[in-house]
This record gives structure tokens, sequence and C-alpha cells, in this order.
């Protein structure tokens, strides 16, 4: 088939599918935003496009709509210059770049990723109350962000969603074309190794059975437990004092607000808590490589990951998938994979004490907890594992089977 993958940041969550379809022989090219540095796997149909300043319900509508625009316009263009009209698009939702293709290809069959679905109720919005206060203006802008939503599940044949909770954020009217396909891990790749090393910014170097606490985000903020974590460190370090904790991610803006103009979240949590941490002991990495990454899973004696009600981190399946003893919050995405004391342990996100005790006692008995470890990389391989499991649904998905 001749297919089109759309997506901002390809490749996304298409960085599984994109070879896997190269490898059987279709035709792919790739829709995306001319701004996108990641790495392009397939030829490139780049749209461009400034999305406009400022905050609010308008600009909010407006941002996803020039997208959809942008994104229809390279894709004629592309196609008229080329003479490629593809059998299938499969785009995500998420920024309207889906919404006038259909138009541009309309004898193709279209696949809408449909990640999540906002609402300023019951969900990540009004989830954690230090951040977030009732409000109009904020209900607004929350609600802005959902009709290109709308409007792409509607002009989508079918969807996908990678996990059921996320899927049950989409009105009840679009569930039955949602087929629930994670992404994948690939738990080939992706295995315990006892002889694992991770050498830290000072040029420590962490071993296997080394007493490492980590926790890994795309950017240190709320919308991931960052604060949570900080204010039960203190206690933490003090009773584990051989305890070395790694603390992954960048300080940019991640999904959530940031505290003020040209303040992060780590500057923040600093000024509260850091006067009672050995920071000799702490150690904030930024991002790193992917092997790294790995690395460092490996070395972990205890991983906390923690997420508001909202989209589930590659991160937390795969630090599964190597074995690591998962401390997560007891929220609805989170619960979905990890039970309680089968696979991994959970605790009230806002429990600080709880945290506390729950790491302190992951740290002190890790043999007690093998059978978890065993259990998590267990679980992923059944349910999440990308060859046998995710990939093949997919391309069922993408031949019309599922």
């Amino acid at each position: 088939m001749k297919i089109v993958l759309v997506h901002r940041n390809f490749p996304g969550q298409f960085r599984y599918l994109a070879p896997a379809l190269i490898k059987r022989g279709d035709e792919v090219r790739a829709l995306t935003w001319s701004q996108n540095q990641n790495q392009r796997q397939v030829p490139t149909i780049e749209y461009e496009v400034e999305p406009p300043p400022g905050n609010n319900p308008v600009q909010h509508y407006a941002a996803n709509l020039m997208n959809a625009q942008a994104a229809a316009n390279a894709a004629a263009a592309y196609s008229q210059a080329e003479g490629f009209v593809p059998d299938l698009v499969i785009g995500s939702i998420n920024w309207g770049e889906t919404l006038f293709l259909r138009d541009v290809w309309p004898e193709a069959r279209h696949i809408g990723y449909a990640e999540f679905f906002y609402d300023p109720k019951g969900r990540d919005t009004d989830f954690d109350p230090e951040f977030s206060r009732p409000d109009l203006a904020r209900d607004m802008r929350v609600v802005a962000r959902t009709p290109h939503l709308l409007m792409g599940a509607t002009r989508s044949d079918h969807l996908i969603s990678p996990t059921k909770w996320q899927a049950s954020t989409f009105p009840s009217e679009f569930r039955s074309k949602i087929s629930v396909v994670h992404d994948g891990v690939d738990t080939t790749m992706l295995q315990p190794d006892p002889g694992a090393r991770f050498k830290l910014p000072n040029g420590q170097e962490l071993k296997a059975g080394d007493e490492v606490l980590t926790f890994v985000n795309r950017n240190l903020e709320p919308y991931r437990g960052f604060h949570i974590l900080m204010r039960a460190l203190p206690t933490i370090l003090k009773a584990r004092p051989n305890l070395q904790v790694v603390m992954v991610g960048g300080e940019e803006r991640g999904y959530g607000p940031v505290p003020a103009p040209d303040v992060t979240w780590k500057q923040v949590m600093m000024r509260e808590v850091g006067d009672k941490l050995d920071t000799r002991r702490l150690h904030f990495t930024g991002r790193i490589p992917y092997a790294d990454l790995v690395s460092l899973l490996q070395v972990s004696r205890a991983h906390v990951y923690l997420s508001y009600p909202f989209v589930l981190s590659w991160s937390m399946m795969e630090s599964m998938a190597l074995g690591c003893l998962v401390i997560g919050s007891d929220t609805p995405p989170v619960a979905e994979v990890i039970e309680h004391q089968k696979n991994g342990l959970l605790v009230d996100f806002f429990d600080v004490p709880g945290w506390e005790g729950a790491i302190i006692d992951a740290l002190e008995n890790p043999k007690k907890y093998q059978p978890l470890r065993d259990a998590a990389r267990a679980h992923i391989v059944e349910t999440y594992d990308l060859k046998t499991r995710c990939l093949p649904r997919l391309l069922d998905v993408v031949d019309g089977n599922l």
C-alpha cells in the first residue's frame, strides 16, 4: 500500500510502525511540521506554520486550524508534484493536522491516533488542587483544545488508542470505532542486565546491585509528580545513607504550565526542600541518550513513576520490561498496567509519607521485591511486547482486520 503517517513530531508513536511497514514493502511517506528536528525514517512532506502567540481559547482553536490548513496544502502540493496518492492515511489527531486530509485524499482510508481527550473536570486539569483553581478562563482554554479532536475523530474511519483508560477519555459515541493497541515495548532489546553500569555526571559509576533510586520524565514537572517525590526525598535520603538518587528530565515547559516566566520547577522545589537534601547524593542529569537511560534503569533498585490522570509514559512500561521495581501513583493510567503487590507498588499520588515508607522499604529489602520485578517484566512481555503482541495488532488495524 501507499501510506502517509502524520505526526507533528514524527516518528512519535510511529517509531516502530514506520519501519515495519517499510520492511513488508509498503510505500511510506511522513507528513510533519517543518521545525521537527527528529530523524526521519522515510521521505517527508513538511508543512510550515507559525502558531499564534497567546494562551486564550481563540488562539488554541486557531492554532490547530492553522496546522490543519498548512498540512493539507503541503499534502496537496506534494501529491500533485510527485503523483503520490495514498491508500491509507494514519495520523495523530492531537494537533489538527488530519482535519482536511480527507479532502485532499478522499479515496484513502483514514485512521486517527486518539491519544487523549481533554476535559476541565475529572482528568488532569483539576487533579492537583495545589496548582489548579476552579476558574472559567482555565476551563474555556481546556474546552478549546477539544474541537479539533472531535473533528479529527469524526473524520476518521477508525481510531487507535494506546490504553483502555486513554480510549475511555473520548466521548462514548466514538468508542466503538477505537481499537486499543499500544505502540509496543521492545522486550527483546530491553532486558535486565546484572552487569549494567551507569556513569553519573560527576564521573561516579553506579552498577547493578547498588542502592539507586531513579525518576525519569521528559521534563521535571508536577504532571509527573516531581514535586511529590522532591518532598519525600529528605526523609528517604536521611534513612538510606548509601542511596544515590538519579533524576532524568529537562527543565523546559512540559505538559503543564511553568511556575513563572524564566523559573523552572526544579528551581521551585530546590528552594522549598534543597536545604534538607544531601545534594552530593542527588543527581540531575537533564535529558540523556536512550542507551544511557536503559543502562540507568538496569542499575535501578527502585524506580518512581507518578502521573496525573493523563497519557501514560513509554518510560514506565520500558522500566518494567527492564525488570525495575516500579513504585507508581495510584492513578488510572498507571493502575491499568501496575497491580499493587503483584507486579509493582501503587501509592496515593499526594501521600508524601506513603511514598517515603514505600520507597524506603523497597530500598532496604531488594530480595523481598524481586518477585514483583520478575512479574513486571513478565506482564510487559505477555501484554505489550512489540513483536508478538502490539505490532501484529497494529498491522491488523492498518490492513482493516481489527
